[in-house]
């Protein structure tokens, strides 16, 4: 079965800021079904699973406005204008966790909510770790935390890792860890 194509007719800009823009575009179906699509546009975004030499692996804590409640998350954030893909991971890498990697590999990549932003994130372990601080965004609190793969499961089972993203990579990552 091959499913009918949607025909971009128009797309706005609504709205931008320097992280996203907030698009209405037009569509048609078919002959003559039109409609409207609102979404969220970004360029992307990088996500690291980094592994430290004894097998541990780094998450983040912090806190998340639009919940009000801390997230335990892997290291990740939107890919800026300028950067390539590979070298906004190693950023966020070192303001996230004070580290950076001489092994980043990427694993693969998915939609995080492909139903309301057209964004992909890059996921990517990181080996070989050294430590190389980069200071964060006022915005950006973190508590580093080295858990096994066992402790991530653990976590995950009990509802203490629930932010999707990180969920989501766990998932392409476990079963090379």
């Amino acid at each position: 079965m091959s499913l009918k194509k949607w025909n971009r007719l128009s797309s706005n800009v609504v709205f931008q800021n320097r992280y996203w823009s907030y698009n209405l575009d037009k569509f048609q179906i078919g002959k003559s079904f039109v409609g409207e699509y609102h979404y969220v546009h970004t360029i992307g975004s990088t996500l690291i699973i980094p592994i430290t030499a004894d097998g541990k692996i780094i998450l983040v804590n912090q806190y998340r406005y639009l919940v009000n409640r801390e997230s335990i998350e892997f290291p990740c954030g939107g890919v800026k204008d300028d950067l390539a893909i590979i070298d906004n991971a190693k950023i966020e890498l070192q303001e996230e966790t004070g580290f950076d990697s001489n092994q980043l590999i990427k694993i693969g990549e998915f939609a995080p909510y492909n139903g309301v932003s057209d964004e992909i994130c890059h996921v990517f372990t990181a080996t070989d770790l050294f430590h190389s601080p980069k200071k964060s965004d006022i915005t950006e609190e973190f508590e580093i935390l080295y858990l096994t793969n066992d402790q991530i499961e653990e976590a995950i089972s009990s509802n203490k890792i629930w932010d999707g993203m990180t969920l989501a990579a766990w998932s392409l990552a476990k079963k090379n860890l």
